[in-house]
């Protein structure tokens, strides 16, 4: 197979798993809008995490959400865990790797608050030990994965939210991942807007 080949065999595969995507994950994705509004709509803060290049994805939602993905709009409170250089070093630096996230959800969550984890296996120590903290202080939380969830999937509650991602490859279920954060947000600005 040539290079060419190569590269348009990867296109063809991403397309797949978009149309896969738009089958499963709609009447997901509504529900997750509807609980995000929800929240909102009662003073409720986003918060939102990830794991590597997912962390990255958590930063992008955020953005979104405080200023706007393509509507003009008031800010929504969002915040990225992974947003926080000093606070992810002094927190992983004190031996706490796997509780970068939790901490600060310690410190700044509420019960009328929701979490969003985007996760590419769900097995990421320090995205299940925000999972715990959010748990613990009674926040909504929302699962975003691929695989089939892992140790996330497992742990969390009958009102909390697993979204699965047709996808397994780690490209895959970060293009299907931006894909779905697209969504929520296009689906936020038209609950709040109507547009």
């Amino acid at each position: 197979m040539s290079l060419v080949e190569h590269l348009q065999q990867q296109i063809y595969d991403a397309i797949a798993v978009q149309e896969e995507a738009a089958e499963a994950l709609s009447a997901p994705l509504a529900q997750a809008v509807q609980r995000i509004v929800h929240g909102l709509m009662n003073d409720g803060r986003i918060w939102v995490c990830g794991s590597g290049a997912t962390a990255a994805l958590a930063q992008l939602f955020a953005l979104c959400l405080v200023h706007r993905l393509e509507a003009q709009r008031p800010a929504l409170p969002a915040v990225c865990l992974a947003g926080d250089a000093a606070l992810l070093t002094g927190i992983a630096g004190d031996g706490g790797l796997e509780r970068i996230y939790a901490r600060q959800l310690e410190a700044l969550g509420a019960p009328a608050d929701l979490l969003l984890i985007l996760a590419e296996t769900g097995e990421e120590p320090p995205l299940c030990a925000a999972l715990q903290c959010a748990q613990d202080k009674s926040m909504g939380v929302i699962v975003l994965t691929g695989h089939a969830g892992g140790r996330l999937a497992e742990a969390l509650r009958a009102e909390d939210q697993l979204i699965v991602l047709p996808a397994h490859a780690p490209a895959r279920v970060r293009e299907s991942m931006l894909l779905a954060l697209h969504c929520l947000c296009e689906g936020i600005d038209h609950s709040l807007l109507g547009a």
